[in-house]
């Protein structure tokens, strides 16, 4: 009898432990601290491995003389190939087209786009906010699909390989960035210190040139740098519409993958990235201070 009376109390005991004091238990802050940095550690190897592995293996790979397997590195070094890639007149050329077609697409894109954004960030008007959400249209499905469409209207305006075709089919890429970022931009200028220079007698353009475009610059410019690295890198677009006539960096490389040694691909990847670093690496601090994400959520 005393032993069943023991075991009742046991399971009494046990059964009224509260389940919340299970659930909700944390571990020691030290173990915490360790969890957290083990999951650092996982994260930093993982960018490593899969975002900068493949940029230091083009980076070894375009001054591997010899390079074989199982070597960790090449066994002789060379500039053979960079010199390949700098001596050949369609490389030279293509290299010069994109620069050129960025550059002209980028202007292009702030000339159509900048007065678009000051309107949807200073005004209300019907179908505000569906015209802004359609600038997503372009990205939101496949893009091959729509530059085949776009294939058939050019052919019949006599667009395909023509540097105006290949202005209209990056432009495609630039907008969002183009309008989205700028119009935050000028959303955020406050209306006091424009209301400020008019009573100072100031006009609504010197208003605009001296007040508003001044503290949007910032914005702006991120949009220009994110539209001109769009326009570089675009591919598919572009040989689809200007090849064989108009072959850009991103166009050529069908090529050197199909026809050149695979060190030669390397360097032109290398030419072709480095524009882009160097760029994003120039608007680092205002796309970490959210200038960038502030423009897509704009309201």
């Amino acid at each position: 009898m005393s032993e069943a009376l023991a075991v009742d109390a046991v399971m009494t005991d046990t059964t009224d432990v509260p389940v919340t004091a299970v659930s909700s238990y944390r571990p020691p802050g030290p173990v915490r601290r360790v969890l957290r940095s083990v999951v650092f550690v996982i994260a930093l190897v993982l960018l490593a491995v899969f975002i900068l592995g493949p940029i230091v293996w083009l980076a070894i790979r375009a001054f591997a003389g010899q390079w074989t397997f199982p070597d960790i590195l090449p066994t002789q070094w060379t500039l053979k190939w960079w010199k390949t890639v700098f001596s050949d007149p369609s490389l030279l050329s293509s290299m010069r087209l994109s620069v050129e077609l960025a550059v002209v697409v980028t202007l292009v894109s702030a000339i159509i786009c900048l007065p678009a954004a000051y309107a949807f960030s200073r005004f209300k008007f019907p179908g505000r906010q569906v015209m802004l959400i359609s600038l997503f249209a372009a990205n939101a499905f496949p893009r091959i699909g729509l530059f085949v469409a776009l294939a058939g209207l050019f052919y019949t305006l006599h667009l395909m390989e023509t540097f105006v075709g290949l202005i209209i089919v990056q432009l495609l890429g630039t907008i969002i960035y183009m309008t989205w970022i700028p119009a935050a931009a000028f959303a955020s200028v406050p209306r006091s210190l424009e209301e400020a220079a008019r009573d100072a007698g100031a006009g609504p353009l010197r208003v605009f040139f001296k007040v508003t475009v001044p503290l949007a610059l910032p914005g702006i410019l991120v949009a220009m740098i994110l539209s001109f690295i769009s326009a570089f890198d675009e591919a598919q677009g572009s040989y689809l519409v200007g090849a064989p006539t108009y072959l850009t960096m991103p166009s050529e490389m069908y090529t050197l993958v199909l026809n050149y040694p695979p060190p030669v691909a390397a360097v032109f990847s290398v030419v072709l990235s480095t524009p882009s670093v160097i760029l994003m690496l120039l608007v680092r601090r205002h796309i970490m201070g959210g200038t960038l994400a502030e423009g897509f959520q704009l309201r």
